[in-house]
């Protein structure tokens, strides 16, 4: 006992500065995290304030289901619903495009890739997320939409019998499909970040076991991969899905925004909406009845794209294998 006390009291007074900076340390990260808090709430709280004339003006449902925007009335139409639902429909067309490519990367880089191949592409990958929405949004309206208004043209002329691909107009530019495809191209490295992050935490001898068993590639990714990571992959689908809502640059150069008629499926109609993009457009020369409008359109899509974030959250983090353990 004579012998173990000094070392026992030596470690103890060399653990007491590390102590004091984990104190310090914690106290510091749970500080930044409280103050997350308070900021989301503080914006949410500034907005609410000042959007509160125009939801007692319109009424709260009216004014976030209804459709129209006229300021000529007494008192004004100001109704978002055309434009919420334009960000539902093309939040999902791009989903929809993104998800095969942003899995078949985030495959081709965990499974398939030599080492130097795979660290290239999660480094490209990476660089692409951060890319402004306004450069997008410039190569949308320059350099794609034409390639799009073609392969919207060509999908009408093989499809158009069906009510979502019809075309009435005969202009296939400016179109939710033309912007869904932009936001895919935007939220791609989002998903395929994630999905790769997930794909990487999974068991290799479960994969090595179902080769050994005479699985092809193919039913590998179908049967194992995908259900075991299922959660992941969900999540960052969600997470994008929440970039995608809040998009306004990009969808406001390659769309035409229609305030007072919902576009319900016509994909390849020139029309479409953005609450974003509505803000965007309108803020500028905005009479006050507008601005706490925009404010109020602003507090719904802060709380759709709140509340998407929260569940995509949560889903990544219960997908964690460390979490199951």
């Amino acid at each position: 006992m004579s012998l173990q006390s000094p070392t026992i009291q030596r470690v103890k007074l060399r653990n007491k500065p590390s102590r004091t900076a984990d104190k310090v340390f914690f106290g510091v990260a749970r500080a930044a995290g409280y103050s997350s808090i308070v900021i989301v709430v503080a914006i949410l709280f500034f907005l609410s304030i000042r959007a509160w004339p125009a939801f007692e003006q319109q009424g709260i449902l009216d004014f976030t289901f209804g459709s129209g925007w006229d300021t000529t009335t007494t008192p004004p139409t100001l109704h978002i619903g055309a434009m919420l639902w334009g960000s539902f429909l093309i939040a999902g067309i791009g989903v929809a495009f993104a998800i095969p490519m942003a899995i078949s990367i985030a495959y081709f880089i965990e499974f398939l890739a030599p080492k130097s191949i795979a660290k290239t592409a999660t480094v490209i990958i990476d660089l692409l997320a951060a890319i402004p929405s306004v450069v997008i949004g410039l190569w949308g309206l320059g350099v794609f939409s034409p390639t799009g208004a073609g392969w919207a043209q060509m999908i009408n002329q093989s499809l158009g019998f069906i009510p979502i691909f019809q075309n009435e107009s005969g202009t296939f530019l400016r179109s939710p499909f033309i912007a869904g495809i932009v936001i895919a191209v935007m939220i791609v490295p989002i998903i395929a970040s994630i999905t790769r992050e997930i794909f990487s935490q999974m068991d290799k001898e479960v994969i090595n076991g179902a080769m050994a068993l005479g699985g092809t590639r193919e039913s590998i990714l179908r049967k194992v991969i995908l259900p075991t990571s299922a959660g992941g992959i969900l999540g960052g689908i969600l997470l994008a899905l929440g970039r995608a809502m809040g998009e306004t640059v990009a969808i406001f150069f390659v769309l035409n925004l229609s305030y007072d008629e919902v576009n319900w499926l016509n994909i390849l109609e020139p029309q479409g909406g953005a609450i974003a993009s509505l803000i965007l457009s309108k803020f500028g020369e905005a009479t006050n009845d507008e601005i706490s409008a925009l404010l109020a359109a602003g507090v719904v899509l802060f709380i759709f794209t709140l509340i998407i974030n929260a569940v995509a959250s949560y889903i990544v983090a219960k997908a964690q294998p460390w979490r199951k353990a």
